[in-house]
């Protein structure tokens, strides 16, 4: 806030979740300075999985089944009873990696014992929600909010699982892909109808109308589309895709919309692919080294419509170094989806850093699915 008012910053877009749920946005509010995202009570809707689901129940968006926990006894009891498969999932903020799909009771037993029993995740998992299984596949859609309307931006798929085929722990996200054939434009607005429509009315019902990205993720099943759950921000790796597709002045957008006034002709999307992946330190989404360096970026984005983000890096005695455990997010903007990823995976193919991996099935799943449309 500071720091805004001295250098007299006009527009403020915060990127992670923690300064949303603590307020950000209502302390520029305040102050006079336009602020593109929700204020503390919307910011619920991520920071709290609980709050998500009693908002989903009143405006009627359709999502799993779920009861939700404090006490171990009681939710162990209640996994016993429902048995698996099962989602359990910390209430709060665990960036990204609070949520265990348990195939087996003794899973789901042991996920409740690390967030209720042994603190795993602090306070953000001193409750729980266990949730059905939902079959199908995932997707995610982004919408651009100014407090009354809910502008959909061209789909994009994730792949939150750290290891190729979808195996291992989830994480905040290895790699994305935009647009995803699972849920094409022509279906975006039906969808955004949906989904987010009926959360940014139910929002402005309680006097807290909803400014920002309210990102769905969403499960695409047998009955239709469900919530998995509500992110308040652009998330990553899905913003860089997204990102690397959009044309014109997103400031203008983004101011617009914190003004409550959406001008959506200030931006367009190019109709090629984009197409992200995620390159990590090993360990991660657990422990893991940092410090290591990084090389080959220049080479890299040398290829044609690459971009490489960063974002666990630092600078360090004049070298740039990791510093996270998601490290760079290496782009491409391809003709087609196929182009994109063999772009996105030569160019990662140029950078060097110890100690690191990265998936290698990223886009995989929408040009299978492409390849059973023709």
């Amino acid at each position: 806030m500071d720091f805004a008012k001295k250098n007299r910053i006009d527009l403020v877009v915060p990127g992670p979740e923690l300064p949303l749920t603590l307020g950000i946005c209502d302390k520029m509010k305040e102050a006079g300075i336009d602020c593109f995202g929700p204020d503390a009570y919307c910011a619920q809707l991520e920071g709290s999985k609980s709050f998500a689901k009693d908002v989903m129940a009143a405006a009627g968006v359709p999502t799993a089944a779920c009861r939700v926990f404090d006490d171990l006894d009681k939710a162990s009891g209640y996994v016993r009873q429902k048995g698996a498969p099962l989602v359990v999932k910390a209430d709060g903020l665990a960036s990204g990696k609070g949520v265990v799909v348990a195939q087996s009771v003794e899973e789901a037993l042991a996920a409740c014992e690390d967030m209720l029993g042994k603190g795993k995740f602090g306070a953000a998992g001193s409750r729980v929600v266990i949730e059905e299984m939902l079959p199908g596949e995932e997707v995610s859609l982004l919408c651009v909010c100014d407090g009354e309307e809910a502008w959909p931006l061209p789909s994009a798929q994730d792949h939150k699982a750290v290891f190729d085929g979808d195996n291992g722990p989830n994480t905040g996200g290895m790699g994305a892909y935009s647009p995803a054939p699972l849920l094409p434009d022509e279906n975006l607005t039906e969808m955004a109808a949906k989904v987010a429509e009926p959360i940014l009315r139910e929002m402005k019902k309680r006097g807290h109308p909803f400014v920002g990205v309210l990102y769905a993720g969403l499960m695409i099943g047998p009955e239709g589309a469900k919530v998995l759950e509500y992110n308040a921000r652009f998330g990553d790796p899905e913003c860089q895709p997204l990102l690397m597709r959009l044309e014109g002045d997103l400031a203008a957008l983004l101011k617009s919309c914190a003004q409550g006034r959406m001008d959506k002709n200030s931006v367009s999307f190019d109709k090629r692919s984009a197409l992200g992946v995620v390159l990590a330190a090993e360990g991660y989404p657990g422990s893991y080294p940092k410090g290591m360096e990084i090389s080959g970026l220049e080479q890299a984005e040398a290829l044609d419509g690459v971009k490489v983000f960063h974002g666990g890096t630092k600078a360090e005695n004049g070298k740039l170094v990791s510093s996270g455990g998601r490290v760079l997010c290496v782009t491409a903007l391809g003709d087609t989806l196929g182009e994109a990823r063999k772009q996105a995976y030569a160019a990662l193919g140029k950078i060097e850093m110890p100690q690191s991996f990265n998936r290698t099935d990223i886009g995989g799943k929408g040009i299978a699915r492409l390849a059973r449309r023709q």
